[in-house]
């Protein structure tokens, strides 16, 4: 069992203090009058009232809902505005987002690509190197594209010889790309332009003449941030020519609720498309030969029963990584020159989790989850083992992209106080170096991570990462933030904001629930569906811990989660106000028996179950955050975060479930709404956004749980 921080016994010391003594209580401005619908809805029997559905409108489209939406943000900015330390914070969150970051580098011909980001930055700049020596020179700066900063480079793909770069824009964080090219060696734009793509993958035909790609049908007018995704398509466009000439590829008009993304083999002779209906794992595979003219779709693998992930390619041996016959993951080869190829092992399932497998040079690199910590190893081809990659500590892993032939890779490593450092990694010599390390304003060294494991409410043994400064003493103001869904890890990784809390003496807590992937299919199953109340109780069970352990104290927690950890938030607040001081539902599922009307909404059955059928009704209506807001009880303090332009979750779940938290008798504590603007669920957005809202929350929740705020 990993080392334990004091315990109980310490209790005596531990201080409880609600709030700093040396500030008053900030005077919360009256809320805004919400109008009250009188929707009511008959679902299986019981009326579901819906008294602020009108909030579900586009704010962009509907006036009554951007005065709202105005009215709600002057409320909050005058409440936050008055907290002690926020400029402070501010001005620390800027110094210490102000260090270089790398990206991990892609090689195509000989040219290295990678992102770069001098510090304060809004959007990262994609450079590239001619040889591994070579000088580097900027080739993409969205810094320029935009004046708010908020339009962001996102996906980016070299073709194979490295003489073309294809890449998709995001603008003020919606879901939507549009796909452009460049010319790496004259840094000069195509005409090329790609619109009306979302959820894709990138892949260039083998010659790098055209590349392939996913996209919905055009959206009605008004309607592209919150009309339901369906029909998505797979197309190929040949450089040079417009959208309206590009090819389908794949497509399924009897299925419209399917999606598709495609994938080419390096050597440019076979071209896959894996197809999925919601976010579960399970995979329909169909394979081009694209050596044939006008090459037909063959399925390779039907039944949308198991994962499947391409790792790389020999002639026609394509590798997989599959939960087929194995719930933690296994190594499998498909010879597709067979005219049925059967899955051969490659492989064995072991007991930690297999969340990656790719190619490098002639073997393979599997990067293992050992109790939410990375691990990776090497194999040959045959599955003979060939040892492991030693990672430097506690973290997290990323990368290990590479190609057949060629040895050469790179990978980052991060933790909670350790920015992300840049590995080069040699396949075949096992040689592993520091390519890039970041130049630092703190010392990682004052920090310590411990992995602490707890019981749930049925004794199911929870990992939780608790990190904090060395001279953080017991008793401490502690922020919980959890996840809990979707099969989705959570492991350890740097954020300055999260370095800010702990350097004010606050201790980060992540708790591994029940939902994630941690522990594979199994621990994926225990959280969803009809267990999806598991994950409630995991996250109360790490809240009690941290008290009853002496690491933090009654009145002194904070939790916080985003989208389906939003979800998780708004949930656990209603079955347990009493537990926490402040919370922070970002981005959050709130309206559980409408979630899957919106654009991506509909894919979220898999883990949440269909409102429209009874079974999963009942379920859902027990635990929907704005459905269960329950009058009466004392309530933390609540700061809500959504944003406008949110296109994933849209937020009006943020809207209606405030709504319905200010107008309940839930106390006194302040209950409020903050909304960005020209932003999304989150990626893309500019750095001097990111370090404004953590302000606004470190002081919120920092006020809350009786932290001494610098001044």
């Amino acid at each position: 069992m990993p080392s334990m921080m004091l315990r109980a016994a310490l209790a005596c010391v531990l201080m409880s203090t609600a709030l700093p003594l040396s500030a008053e209580n900030p005077k919360l401005p009256p809320y805004p009058e919400t109008r009250r619908g009188d929707v009511v809805d008959e679902q299986f029997g019981e009326a579901i009232a819906d008294p602020y559905r009108w909030l579900e409108n586009d704010v962009r489209e509907d006036a009554e809902v951007a005065r709202w939406v105005d009215a709600e943000n002057k409320v909050t900015e005058a409440y936050l505005d008055a907290l002690p330390g926020r400029a402070a914070i501010r001005k620390r969150l800027k110094a210490l987002w102000n260090y270089e970051r790398y990206g991990v580098p892609r090689k195509r011909g000989g040219r290295y690509f990678y992102t770069y980001n001098s510090g304060l930055q809004n959007q990262s700049v994609l450079l590239v190197r001619d040889g591994l020596d070579g000088k580097e020179r900027e080739l993409l700066d969205p810094n320029r594209w935009a004046k708010d900063g908020a339009t962001a480079l996102d996906e980016w793909r070299p073709s194979n010889n490295g003489d073309l770069l294809l890449y998709s824009i995001q603008d003020g964080g919606s879901d939507w790309r549009t796909l452009r090219v460049i010319d790496v060696a004259t840094g000069k734009t195509l005409d090329d332009e790609i619109k009306w793509v979302k959820f894709s993958d990138l892949s260039w035909d083998g010659d790098g003449r055209g590349f392939y790609y996913s996209r919905f049908p055009e959206p009605k007018a008004g309607a592209a941030f919150q009309q339901l995704n369906l029909n998505h398509q797979v197309y190929y466009h040949r450089i040079g020519t417009p959208q309206s000439a590009d090819r389908l590829i794949y497509a399924t008009p009897g299925r419209p609720r399917l999606n598709h993304s495609i994938e080419t083999t390096q050597d440019g002779r076979y071209a896959l498309v894996t197809s999925s209906e919601g976010t579960d794992e399970r995979y329909e595979l169909t394979l081009f030969d694209l050596a044939e003219p006008n090459a037909k779709p063959r399925k390779l693998v039907t039944g949308f029963t198991n994962e499947w992930a391409l790792a790389g390619s020999v002639g026609s041996k394509l590798y997989f990584r599959t939960n087929l016959k194995a719930p933690r993951q296994r190594v499998v080869m498909l010879d597709v020159a067979e005219r049925k190829p059967k899955p051969v092992e490659i492989i064995a399932q072991t007991s930690d989790t297999l969340v990656g497998v790719s190619l490098v040079g002639s073997r393979l690199i599997l990067a293992y989850l050992g109790d939410a910590k990375t691990e990776a190893q090497l194999f040959e081809l045959t599955g003979q083992p060939v040892g492991p990659i030693n990672l430097p500590d506690i973290g997290t892993g990323a990368g290990f992209g590479g190609r057949t032939g060629d040895p050469e890779t790179f990978f980052s490593f991060s933790s909670f106080a350790t920015p992300s450092t840049i590995y080069r990694f040699n396949s075949a010599t096992r040689k592993m170096e520091e390519f890039i390390k970041p130049k630092l304003s703190f010392d990682p060294r004052d920090y310590i991570v411990d992995q602490h494991f707890y019981r749930s409410k049925d004794g199911t043994e929870i990992p939780m990462f608790v990190a904090r400064k060395k001279s953080t003493g017991p008793g401490a103001p502690a922020l919980l933030y959890g996840y809990g869904g979707f099969n989705i890890s959570m492991t350890p990784g740097f954020s300055p904001a999260i370095l800010d809390w702990m350097e004010m003496g606050g201790v980060y807590a992540v708790a591994n629930l029940r939902g994630g992937g941690e522990y594979g299919k199994v621990w994926h199953e225990a959280g969803r569906l009809a267990n999806k109340q598991n994950v409630f109780d995991d996250f109360i069970a790490a809240g009690e811990y941290l008290v009853s352990s002496g690491i933090s104290a009654k009145g002194r927690l904070a939790a916080m989660g985003r989208s389906n950890g939003g979800l998780l938030i708004g949930a656990v607040v209603n079955q347990r106000p009493d537990l926490f001081a402040a919370v922070n539902p970002a981005v959050g599922v709130m309206d559980m028996l409408r979630f899957n009307r919106f654009t991506a909404g509909r894919y979220w059955v898999d883990d949440y179950g269909d409102p429209g059928k009874e079974e999963d009704f009942h379920v859902l209506r027990g635990y929907s955050p704005y459905h269960n807001v329950k009058a009466g009880a004392d309530y933390p303090a609540i700061l809500v975060t959504t944003a406008d332009t949110d296109d994933r979750v849209v937020p009006g779940h943020s809207f209606k479930y405030t709504a319905a938290l200010q107008a309940a008798d839930i106390g006194a504590k302040p209950h409020l709404i903050r909304i960005e603007t020209r932003a999304g669920h989150g990626s893309g957005k500019p750095t001097d956004k990111i370090i404004d809202e953590y302000a606004d929350l470190w002081a919120f929740m920092g006020y809350w749980t009786g932290m001494r705020l610098p001044q």
